[in-house]
């Protein structure tokens, strides 16, 4: 923060164009420019995780790019959350691409070592493989906590090809290790085919209840919230957004796409809602810029981010 613990916030678009400058999310200052943050966003570029199309260890830069278009105050959640809070952009952590093990245990101690200094993360992946050591690192601070998992696959699977940590299984994994809260864990946005009933049957066993694209359609926007909110409750809670769980017309650059899925302005107005729980940490996770369209995934994502550090800003008094 500045001498005075004001907040540092994005640069000056009239003064600096916003194409120029340090390509930081928001144009929001580095992490070693301030003395202290209150939420951090932090990249991470890994995608070894993957079990389809490859790319999404890009999406950090790619988000970070589109999110220059962001302005200082949110007018929906009537909020300005650079001014009332002190957020930074931490660059992002350095994964080994060539071993999943090393690059979980490095994710997990870039993201503790930030978090123990009392700053909420926003992280932008990087495939979703990267969920578990975030969600390793949380509880650390909070003891489990409420996952609420949007995307439009359970990623509850055990295994692929053998191997226990990719992308289809972090909620797995960290149900088996006590990281999550059984009796207030949610995905939202399911949808599509899947291997076979016993997919549901672990899943709930995990500990998740499902609001699937399906019935948010038919149930409508409003039930789908009120249920999210009776599921989560009073627990803390950890938001990890798969960009897949829009539909591809809304993010096609993603690493495993799925027709049906919910619009941008249904995710964004969820993400709102969030305001009314104790968000401890969150990601936006399977950007892949490949396959991205003139920015469309990435503005989605760039939009997402900042919907969650809305959500996490105290209201403007």
């Amino acid at each position: 923060m500045a001498s005075d613990d004001t907040p540092v916030g994005p640069s000056d678009a009239s003064l600096v164009p916003r194409y120029a400058g340090i390509a930081t999310f928001a144009r929001l200052p580095r992490v070693e420019d301030v003395r202290q943050a209150d939420i951090t966003v932090l990249g991470v570029p890994f995608d070894s995780g993957v079990s389809y199309r490859p790319g999404a260890r890009f999406g950090p830069s790619h988000v970070r790019e589109a999110s220059r278009l962001l302005r200082p105050y949110n007018a929906v959640q009537d909020v300005e959350p650079f001014r009332t809070q002190q957020v930074v952009d931490a660059g992002d952590i350095a994964a080994n691409p060539f071993n999943i093990a090393e690059a979980v245990t490095q994710i997990e101690a870039g993201a503790s070592a930030l978090s123990a200094r009392g700053s909420r993360l926003v992280v932008i992946g990087g495939d979703h493989t990267i969920t578990l050591p975030l969600l390793r690192a949380i509880t650390k601070q909070h003891g489990p906590v409420a996952v609420l998992h949007f995307d439009a696959h359970l990623d509850t699977w055990d295994t692929y090809f053998g191997a226990p940590v990719t992308h289809g299984t972090p909620f797995r994994r960290a149900s088996e290790e006590g990281l999550i809260d059984l009796t207030a864990s949610l995905h939202v946005g399911i949808r599509g085919p899947l291997y076979s009933r016993q997919d549901l049957r672990d899943d709930s066993r995990l500990g998740f209840s499902i609001i699937s694209s399906d019935e948010l359609e038919l149930e409508g926007l409003p039930r789908a919230i009120e249920r999210m909110l009776a599921r989560l409750g009073p627990h803390p809670v950890y938001l990890s957004v798969d960009i897949d769980v829009l539909d591809p017309a809304h993010a096609p650059g993603t690493g495993t796409p799925e027709a049906g899925g919910l619009t941008s302005r249904e995710l964004l107005a969820m993400i709102r809602a969030l305001r009314r729980v104790n968000l401890v940490g969150a990601d936006v996770v399977e950007v892949a810029p490949a396959y991205d369209h003139a920015q469309v995934t990435a503005v989605a994502a760039s939009h997402v981010a900042y919907e969650i550090i809305s959500a996490m800003t105290p209201a403007t008094p």
